[in-house]
């Protein structure tokens, strides 16, 4: 599986936006899915996690109730709404794979990484 994200951009704190990544190969539905972030001079950090077939999901404390995970199995894609967008949001996300939802937050089990997407929120 390729992993392809996009939608990063800058936006005014309080505003919105839309990460998409869009996956290669057959295999997407085998995986849970996650999104992950790393601000500068920081380790990545689990963001969102959503089950194979979208059941599940799981979110980080400090974006719960304005991140929404979802999938789109169809079309082999990814997404991460973000809402009310904080400064402390900004880094740069990548979404990944892997091949079990107990392990949605542990970045060492994942398979597959997309390359990133920087969103920044100014102040």
């Amino acid at each position: 599986v390729q992993l392809q994200a996009s939608g990063g951009g800058l936006v005014h704190a309080g505003g919105s936006l839309r990460l998409s990544c869009a996956a290669s190969g057959s295999s997407f539905s085998s995986y849970s899915m996650g999104w992950w972030r790393q601000a500068p001079g920081q380790d990545r950090k689990f963001v969102a996690g959503i089950s194979e077939f979208g059941e599940l999901t799981i979110y980080s404390d400090s974006v719960d109730g304005r991140f929404f995970v979802s999938r789109d199995n169809a079309n082999a894609t990814l997404y991460l709404q973000m809402n009310s967008l904080k400064p402390e949001d900004t880094a740069v996300y990548y979404c990944g794979a892997v091949p079990l939802w107990r392990f949605v937050k542990v970045g060492s089990k994942y398979r597959y990484w997309g390359q990133g997407t920087l969103v920044t929120v100014s102040s």
